[in-house]
């Protein structure tokens, strides 16, 4: 899996600062990756920016990272070995109904992780996240106004996404998806096969 080097860098401005000033019971926050360099190298960026840091590597250890610190925050990667992030995203809600929870998607997993949102995370994140982002999107204020990106998605990805979008929708049926997108059904299984724009 890809990652950033921005992971490293430095708190942002003004983010963290706010945070120190909270006991630590409510800066604790869950990561659950599998993808153990990334986890690893975001655990310590955010532990730099004052949060008390656990980290899960499965859905498993996820949900009882969960059920038995019950984080304030947490930063859950859609897709595990052993199932989807999604589950970890319920259990925190049961155990922790304020907590604010980032989901971390792939490419082609917008769709997913937009179902993650409405069933109780803040927010997703294509990775590989960098810190930075990861902290503002735990932080951002409930009524605030996100920032425009700044490498917003080209009219290629966003294409790209909106297929992958109503393929999942479609449950993964090729047909029923060129169907709907009104495009012939060996075109669509062309783009399905390559993978996605970088950007």
């Amino acid at each position: 899996m890809e990652t950033s080097d921005r992971l490293t860098r430095p708190a942002a401005d003004g983010l963290s600062s706010g945070l120190q000033a909270l006991p630590e019971s409510e800066r604790t926050l869950l990561i659950v990756d599998d993808d153990a360099p990334l986890c690893q190298r975001l655990a310590r960026a955010m532990d730099r920016r004052g949060f008390v840091v656990t980290t899960a590597d499965s859905v498993a250890g996820g949900i009882a990272a969960a059920t038995d610190q019950m984080p304030a925050f947490a930063v859950v990667d859609m897709r595990l070995g052993d199932g989807r992030g999604f589950d970890v995203v319920s259990a925190l809600r049961q155990a922790r109904p304020g907590a604010r929870i980032v989901m971390l998607t792939g490419y082609g997993n917008i769709a997913t992780a937009v179902a993650a949102v409405k069933a109780g995370a803040i927010d997703y994140l294509p990775k590989p996240a960098d810190a930075d982002a990861v902290e503002r999107a735990l932080l951002a204020q409930e009524d605030g106004t996100p920032e425009p990106p700044e490498d917003p998605m080209s009219a290629d990805r966003v294409r790209w996404e909106h297929i992958q979008r109503v393929f999942e929708l479609c449950d993964r049926n090729v047909s029923e998806t060129a169907r709907r997108l009104k495009m012939h059904r060996r075109t669509l299984q062309r783009i399905l096969s390559k993978h996605a724009p970088r950007n």
